[in-house]
């Protein structure tokens, strides 16, 4: 599994808005210039935490995001999964896979599947909270 600058780039942006909880609400701008990402950029990420129901967002003069719930809810497996698509670390495992016709006689399967257990426990385990106190 690699995380793309999609997975990376949201997980900038929750734990940036994660570090000004005294703004109402956050401007896309003050984020982009704090992050050194590009507006336009995060507005895509924006728009997916928002449908996801991880940020609240107004639109107009004086608005822009903040995060609805408390930061130890956030959690990165979660956030991952929904930028990336997937946590698996091989095609086989990954959600409405094409069943292998290997399967039943692949030597690596249960390696890779303990493995996807790991990475997905280990993600599930860490929240926004965890990053911000480390």
């Amino acid at each position: 599994m690699i995380v793309s600058t999609r997975g990376r780039y949201a997980l900038r942006v929750l734990v940036d808005m994660a570090e000004h909880p005294e703004e109402e609400r956050i401007p896309l701008k003050e984020i982009a210039e704090r992050q050194g990402i590009s507006q336009k950029y995060i507005e895509a990420i924006m728009t997916t935490l928002s449908k996801a129901g991880f940020v609240d967002g107004v639109h107009g003069k004086g608005g822009g995001y903040r995060l609805n719930r408390v930061l130890s809810e956030y959690k990165i497996g979660d956030i991952l999964r929904l930028t990336e698509g997937t946590l698996a670390p091989v095609a086989c495992l990954e959600k409405d896979a094409e069943r292998c016709p290997r399967k039943d006689t692949c030597k690596t399967l249960s390696m890779w599947n303990k493995l996807d257990k790991l990475i997905e426990s280990y993600l599930d385990s860490i929240s926004i909270a965890d990053l911000i106190n480390q």
